[in-house]
């Protein structure tokens, strides 16, 4: 007979708004189990408890969202007729509001503040790490090209320092200033494309296939609202595009299983799997996921035909049911005020300005949205190995390259010498909880991500890079990127093979101490998905394929029946 893992329970003597769930199993046995046992009781936890998290984070990212609005306003009452709350209504859909609101968003995000920030993405303490990470010398980075001359390099030099620097002081200096200034805006264009060769963790985190692209139409031309309503429209087209396939109906699941509003609704989470707690695949409940592609699709349809009709009331109505679903499921990663801007930007580029034809834009405007908007998105959806999925604009689809760092008995504290900005996460938790507290807490990201789609061929490739699990703590690549690198955000190219090797010329991890195992998103049109086995100290162990079909029939904790899931297409040797 099969155990499973039943309901939570709240911890003992914990503080109220700091109160986990934790799951029904003793965190410390669970600890030592083979995978396969350690896996089904952390993904049948996972389907009705998510993370466990308590009350209070959530109430956390509610407070950080309003802190965000608050920002926006101060900064528009530096521009005269601006910020007069009483007379909002008359200047929140101005020219000057909504660049501020892009401006705001660039600094936010680039300083760390938004997404990939707080408990909910491990980061207790400190709870936002980004700033702290690029304003310190001698810290990781990742270079765009890492031979390249003065910015290449995995150590942050102190000019890599100034340029960050001196980028947000240029914004903060436009979001104080009176009016915005073209030859301000282009002196941050270009020195976030410096940037960007030198750390592109530091470009990604500003959002810059959004945030970048939007400032540089702002100083390309002065009528720039046809341009950046063309940018609004592909962000909605290529999401959705991105969600044809297998995989986001996992998403969903596992979505729906972490969100505060179904927290105390068990039966509801259980729905969405075929049979709990023995079948975690996606029932028809889960099919839902294709109203969400719907939605994503429906909503720039309708605004780009809409000219301020009927088409677009339905279509701004659905924009703001889209984003605020997403916004109160509180998905990883919290893009929260993200959704922000991308509903405020709906309400002034398609009601505000919904006469303004995108066919009306510059020419350099154009230009810069057919590589930006058009060929960067599309090779990264076909290529997806060569392009970061925020730069493809495949947002939250679960078609994303992912890593798991597997570090034998006590060798994670190698990590010590490395200059990081937080400590090992375990290590974070235990200034709030004790030690099977902590352990429960971080068996939810084993369960998080075997439940995905992907996730499903490490029941497979564990055995292969490791000969006893038991022997090793498993940390997923998100958290050990948040750590060395300073943010994180979904992408595992952050923390693939460039990664390993910065972190291997610091920590000198003996053979078999430190193996990893990376799986890369599925490109547009193939039906296997890419897989590198890696030691620390002797390099790449195997490579291969897997089936994706092959892994939606079996559950998440299970290897393949046969070999025909694995199409090895090459192996070195160990």
């Amino acid at each position: 007979m099969t155990t499973a893992a039943r309901p939570g329970r709240r911890l003992a003597g914990a503080v109220g708004l700091i109160k986990p769930v934790l799951p029904d199993f003793d965190a410390l046995e669970w600890a030592q189990m083979p995978f396969p046992q350690r896996a089904r009781l952390a993904c049948q936890s996972f389907a009705v408890l998510g993370w466990g998290s308590p009350s209070g984070v959530y109430l956390l990212y509610a407070f950080k969202i309003v802190l965000y609005i608050a920002g926006w306003w101060l900064f528009c009452s530096f521009t005269p007729g601006l910020g007069n709350l009483a007379a909002i209504g008359h200047w929140w859909l101005s020219k000057p509001a909504f660049q501020k609101a892009v401006l705001w968003s660039m600094l936010f995000e680039g300083l760390g503040l938004g997404c990939g920030s707080g408990p909910l993405t491990a980061r207790y303490v400190p709870p936002f790490t980004a700033f702290l990470h690029f304003l310190r010398p001698g810290t990781i980075k990742r270079p765009l090209f890492a031979g390249l001359p003065i910015l290449g390099g995995y150590r942050r030099t102190w000019l890599d320092v100034l340029l960050y620097a001196t980028v947000n002081i240029l914004l903060l200096h436009e979001l104080v200033a009176s009016t915005i200034g073209t030859a301000w805006l282009t002196a941050i264009v270009l020195l976030y494309v410096i940037l960007a060769l030198a750390d592109k963790t530091i470009f990604l985190s500003a959002r810059g296939e959004h945030y970048w692209t939007a400032v540089t139409l702002f100083a390309l031309a002065s009528n720039w609202i046809p341009a950046v309503k063309a940018l609004w429209l592909t962000l909605w087209l290529w999401a959705g595009f991105s969600k044809l396939n297998h995989h986001f109906t996992s998403v969903v699941c596992v979505m729906n299983s972490n969100a505060p509003g179904t927290a105390h609704m068990p039966w509801l989470r259980k729905a969405f799997y075929r049979g709990f707690p023995e079948d975690l695949r996606p029932s028809r409940v889960a099919d839902i996921a294709h109203g969400g592609v719907a939605l994503e699709f429906g909503v720039p349809l309708l605004l780009f035909f809409g000219k301020g009709g009927t088409f677009t009331t339905i279509g701004l109505i659905m924009m703001v049911f889209l984003h605020s679903f997403i916004t109160s499921n509180v998905p990883a990663g919290v893009p929260l005020e993200w959704n922000v801007m991308m509903v405020y930007g709906g309400f002034f580029l398609f009601d505000k300005h919904a006469h303004v034809s995108i066919f009306t834009m510059s020419p350099e405007s154009a230009a810069l949205l057919v590589v930006m908007a058009i060929a960067i998105p599309l090779l990264g959806n076909l290529v997806p190995s060569r392009i970061s999925f925020l730069m493809a604009m495949r947002y939250y689809a679960g078609n994303w390259p992912y890593s798991v760092w597997l570090f034998k008995g006590e060798s994670h504290r190698r990590l010590e010498r490395i200059k990081k900005t937080a400590a090992w996460v375990p290590d974070q938790l235990l200034l709030f909880y004790d030690q099977p507290t902590a352990v429960a807490l971080s068996s939810g990201v084993m369960g998080w991500r075997l439940m995905h789609l992907q996730g499903r061929a490490l029941a497979d490739l564990v055995p292969q890079a490791v000969e006893t699990f038991e022997d090793y703590t498993w940390v997923d690549g998100e958290l050990v990127c948040g750590m060395v690198l300073g943010y994180n955000f979904g992408d595992g190219h952050l923390h693939d093979e460039e990664l390993l090797r910065a972190v291997q010329e610091q920590c000198g991890f003996e053979d078999g101490e430190l193996r990893v195992i990376m799986v890369e998103a599925q490109p547009l049109g193939r039906r296997t998905v890419r897989y590198r086995i890696h030691d620390a100290c002797t390099g790449e162990l195997a490579e291969g394929e897997i089936d994706v079909a092959g892994m939606r029939e079996r559950q998440p904790w299970e290897s393949s029946t046969g070999a025909a899931a694995l199409a090895p297409a090459a192996t070195a040797a160990p």
